[in-house]
């Protein structure tokens, strides 16, 4: 493709060099620059793309976009290699993806679903729903990628990077895909991952505390605004009234055509007589003109508001009420209020909360149910908005019956100072706790003093098979990890009543 086909819609551009170059690829990172691409400098948090020019040079790039600031004057670049200077590269390298892999989003139906929570479990329903109706599907999320039923990848962030994006898109084109929902985080909103994006819905699911770090967003303003960002690009949007950012929404968007759900308020779709238990959630809502009973098997009353958010995308597809009923009840979303099999038949259930409000929603959750206790065991993750840990550490001390605090993924933050954090809000309770820092440990304590009466709930890693520690991630999924120390406690058992049989 020539280059300047590549960076239609951006604009303020400054260009040094020929723009009729043909280019055979983008690339933001040197190491993976051929003869003929496009190098695009991105500064990074870590790293500053522009330090790695001339690598990219080397390796065969034939033009090079920087950004405003950048000193040319300290890098060699030879006369026949084309520079463009642009405001942000960042955006630069979304709308010159898109464009190079020939805007591939506006050749399906996109549904860009963003919010705190509840973005994974509703993009699974809305996915579910849709193959069931007989769509070609394809879903980009938090979990994995998946590809008309087939899951391509697992995946390091909610939304990938706008080049890997655009990839995955042309991808979808190529196999057929007619519909694609897929999560956008607020960092991409605000790092512009999906700009040059075609979306025929947005979804906004709620609104808490999160994300509050120098590497994501500096105030709660700053995070509400980026997620706002969505809303921006389409203008067909279904918004949970029951949340007070979100019933905000159809009032800074009044030229736009919003559908609202909820329990509470008024809204264009609303459940009403819900019931819950430990094993699933149903209510009645009204789908085109009738009122439908609705169950899904993931207990818990957000489930009632993420199946409220996929019925509305279900119903802009005109899909049948039976078979958004059928989809419903069949859905599963790994690392979502997720039982865990096991030999002594206990309840232990694997949560991705790792925020206060969703960590104060599970336990609240299975508080309602259970006929015994309620065992959590938590920790918060390093380089994280380090104020949620004591206000966790409190919501567990308020409401479990018993608390273990450990560690999640530390990062390069040390793991003990993390798990003092959490136990100051941990004492301004009178919740019975303990601290083991170890993970694995942690959850063997939870196994060892829980009944078949009680619940475990191990929150915060979810869906994760691996602990990140000071940079390397480990091994750690926690559904083998339950049942590998099941039967080593099994092991242990059999070992004590032979030597008891022995004396």
């Amino acid at each position: 493709m020539e280059l300047k086909k590549c960076l239609v819609g951006l604009e303020g551009l400054k260009v040094r060099g020929d723009l009729n170059l043909e280019i055979t690829g983008i690339e933001k990172n040197s190491k993976e620059v051929k003869k003929g691409y496009l190098f695009v400098a991105i500064k990074g948090f870590s790293v500053d793309g522009h330090k790695y020019i001339e690598n990219a040079i080397e390796n065969g790039a034939n033009s090079i976009m920087v950004e405003e600031g950048c000193d040319l004057k300290s890098i060699s670049i030879p006369e026949d290699v084309t520079i463009i200077m642009a405001k942000d590269t960042r955006e630069g390298l979304a709308i010159a993806s898109s464009n190079f892999y020939g805007n591939p989003s506006a050749k399906f139906k996109l549904i860009g679903v963003t919010g705190t929570k509840g973005k994974t479990t509703t993009t699974f329903m809305i996915k579910e729903i849709l193959e069931k109706a007989g769509k070609k599907v394809g879903l980009i999320g938090t979990i994995a990628t998946y590809i008309n039923g087939k899951k391509i990848q697992d995946s390091d962030r909610t939304t990938p990077e706008s080049l890997e994006l655009q990839q995955l898109f042309s991808k979808m084109v190529d196999e057929g895909v007619e519909v694609v929902v897929m999560e956008v985080s607020s960092q991409s909103l605000k790092l512009h991952r999906v700009d040059g994006c075609y979306f025929d819905y947005v979804l906004f699911t709620n609104f808490s505390e999160d994300h509050i770090s120098e590497k994501e967003h500096p105030d709660m303003q700053d995070y509400f605004q980026s997620k706002l960002k969505l809303f921006q690009m389409c203008k067909t949007g279904i918004v949970n009234t029951d949340d007070l950012h979100g019933a905000k929404i159809p009032g800074l968007f009044p030229d736009s055509n919003i559908t609202t759900y909820g329990i509470d308020n008024f809204a264009n779709v609303l459940a009403k007589d819900i019931t819950i238990t430990n094993s699933y959630v149903d209510f009645k809502v009204k789908i085109t003109d009738r009122n439908e009973r609705v169950k899904t098997c993931i207990p818990g009353r957000f489930s009632v508001y993420n199946s409220l958010a996929a019925i509305c995308v279900a119903q802009k597809f005109g899909i049948d009420p039976e078979v958004i009923k059928e989809a419903l009840l069949e859905v599963r979303v790994p690392g979502r209020s997720e039982l865990v099999s096991n030999k002594k038949e206990l309840t232990i259930m694997i949560d991705y909360a790792h925020s206060p409000e969703s960590l104060e929603n599970i336990l609240q959750a299975v508080k309602s149910y259970t006929r015994g206790n309620v065992i959590s065991v938590f920790g918060c993750g390093g380089d994280r908005d380090s104020g949620k840990r004591p206000i966790m550490g409190e919501i567990s001390g308020r409401i479990a019956d018993y608390t273990i605090i450990t560690s999640d993924n530390p990062r390069t933050e040390d793991k003990q100072k993390i798990v003092d954090q959490i136990e100051e809000g941990m004492k301004k309770t009178k919740g019975k706790y303990e601290v083991i820092v170890d993970r694995t440990e942690a959850i063997k304590k939870a196994i060892k003093i829980a009944t078949k009466r009680d619940i475990i709930v191990l929150a915060g890693k979810g869906h994760e098979p691996y602990q990140e520690i000071d940079g390397v991630k480990y091994p750690f999924d926690e559904r083998i990890i339950v049942n590998d120390i099941i039967s080593q406690l099994e092991d242990e058992e059999k070992k004590k009543g032979k030597k008891k049989a022995k004396v």
